[in-house]
Protein backbone atom coordinates (compact mmCIF):
# COMPACT_ATOMS: atom_id res chain seq x y z
CA UNK A 1 0.00 0.00 0.00
CA UNK A 2 1.47 3.31 -1.05
CA UNK A 3 1.44 5.95 1.67
CA UNK A 4 0.75 8.73 -0.82
CA UNK A 5 -2.30 7.19 -2.43
CA UNK A 6 -4.12 5.42 0.42
CA UNK A 7 -4.78 6.98 3.82
CA UNK A 8 -5.71 4.82 6.81
CA UNK A 9 -8.60 6.49 8.61
CA UNK A 10 -9.98 5.78 12.06
CA UNK A 11 -12.12 7.37 14.78
CA UNK A 12 -9.51 10.04 15.50
CA UNK A 13 -8.86 11.32 11.94
CA UNK A 14 -12.11 10.50 10.07
CA UNK A 15 -13.54 14.01 10.52
CA UNK A 16 -10.38 15.71 9.29
CA UNK A 17 -9.47 13.32 6.45
CA UNK A 18 -12.96 12.53 5.12
CA UNK A 19 -15.65 14.97 6.24
CA UNK A 20 -13.50 18.11 6.14
CA UNK A 21 -11.69 17.21 2.90
CA UNK A 22 -11.86 19.78 0.10
CA UNK A 23 -11.61 16.88 -2.39
CA UNK A 24 -14.18 14.12 -2.85
CA UNK A 25 -13.22 11.05 -0.79
CA UNK A 26 -13.59 7.34 -1.49
CA UNK A 27 -13.60 5.35 1.76
CA UNK A 28 -12.96 1.61 1.52
CA UNK A 29 -14.71 -0.01 4.49
CA UNK A 30 -12.96 -3.35 4.95
CA UNK A 31 -11.70 -5.97 7.40
CA UNK A 32 -8.58 -8.17 7.28
CA UNK A 33 -10.60 -11.42 7.35
CA UNK A 34 -12.84 -10.40 4.44
CA UNK A 35 -11.80 -12.16 1.21
CA UNK A 36 -13.93 -9.93 -1.12
CA UNK A 37 -12.26 -6.93 0.58
CA UNK A 38 -8.87 -8.31 -0.42
CA UNK A 39 -10.13 -8.91 -3.94
CA UNK A 40 -11.28 -5.29 -4.33
CA UNK A 41 -8.12 -3.80 -2.74
CA UNK A 42 -6.08 -3.68 -6.00
CA UNK A 43 -9.00 -1.92 -7.74
CA UNK A 44 -9.12 0.65 -4.93
CA UNK A 45 -5.36 1.21 -5.19
CA UNK A 46 -5.64 1.67 -8.97
CA UNK A 47 -8.47 4.20 -8.49
CA UNK A 48 -6.30 6.06 -5.96
CA UNK A 49 -3.37 6.23 -8.37
CA UNK A 50 -5.46 7.15 -11.41
CA UNK A 51 -7.28 9.98 -9.58
CA UNK A 52 -4.55 11.14 -7.19
CA UNK A 53 -4.92 14.82 -8.13
CA UNK A 54 -8.71 15.02 -7.73
CA UNK A 55 -9.73 12.36 -5.22
CA UNK A 56 -8.66 11.26 -1.76
CA UNK A 57 -8.82 7.52 -1.10
CA UNK A 58 -9.00 6.17 2.45
CA UNK A 59 -9.25 2.74 4.04
CA UNK A 60 -11.18 2.13 7.24
CA UNK A 61 -10.96 -1.16 9.14
CA UNK A 62 -14.54 -1.73 10.34
CA UNK A 63 -13.42 -4.12 13.10
CA UNK A 64 -11.26 -1.39 14.65
CA UNK A 65 -13.72 1.46 14.02
CA UNK A 66 -17.16 0.06 14.73
CA UNK A 67 -18.68 3.42 15.68
CA UNK A 68 -18.07 4.75 12.17
CA UNK A 69 -19.35 1.52 10.60
CA UNK A 70 -22.55 1.85 12.65
CA UNK A 71 -22.89 5.58 11.88
CA UNK A 72 -22.91 4.82 8.14
CA UNK A 73 -25.05 1.65 8.49
CA UNK A 74 -22.44 -0.66 7.02
CA UNK A 75 -24.27 -3.97 6.56
CA UNK A 76 -21.76 -5.74 4.32
CA UNK A 77 -18.16 -5.29 3.28
CA UNK A 78 -16.40 -4.33 1.20
CA UNK A 79 -18.36 -1.09 1.10
CA UNK A 80 -16.94 1.84 -0.84
CA UNK A 81 -18.44 5.10 0.35
CA UNK A 82 -18.08 8.24 -1.73
CA UNK A 83 -18.10 11.50 0.21
CA UNK A 84 -18.42 14.97 -1.24
CA UNK A 85 -18.58 18.19 0.80
CA UNK A 86 -18.64 16.20 4.04
CA UNK A 87 -21.68 14.11 3.16
CA UNK A 88 -22.09 10.60 1.83
CA UNK A 89 -22.82 10.99 -1.89
CA UNK A 90 -22.98 7.36 -3.01
CA UNK A 91 -21.82 3.85 -2.11
CA UNK A 92 -20.80 0.62 -3.77
CA UNK A 93 -21.21 -2.62 -1.82
CA UNK A 94 -19.37 -5.79 -2.78
CA UNK A 95 -16.34 -6.57 -4.90
CA UNK A 96 -16.62 -4.78 -8.23
CA UNK A 97 -14.13 -4.12 -11.05
CA UNK A 98 -12.21 -0.82 -11.14
CA UNK A 99 -14.26 0.37 -14.15
CA UNK A 100 -17.48 0.18 -12.12
CA UNK A 101 -15.93 2.23 -9.31
CA UNK A 102 -14.45 4.75 -11.75
CA UNK A 103 -17.73 5.27 -13.60
CA UNK A 104 -19.49 6.09 -10.30
CA UNK A 105 -16.70 8.47 -9.36
CA UNK A 106 -16.81 10.16 -12.77
CA UNK A 107 -20.24 11.54 -11.86
CA UNK A 108 -18.67 13.78 -9.19
CA UNK A 109 -15.09 14.32 -10.35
Amino acid sequence: MSEKTLIEVNESNFQEEVLDSPLPVLVDMWAPWCMPCRMVAPAVEKIAQDNADKLKVCKLNVDDNQNIAVRYSIQGIPALLIFKDGKEYDRIVGAVPPQAIQSKLDTIL
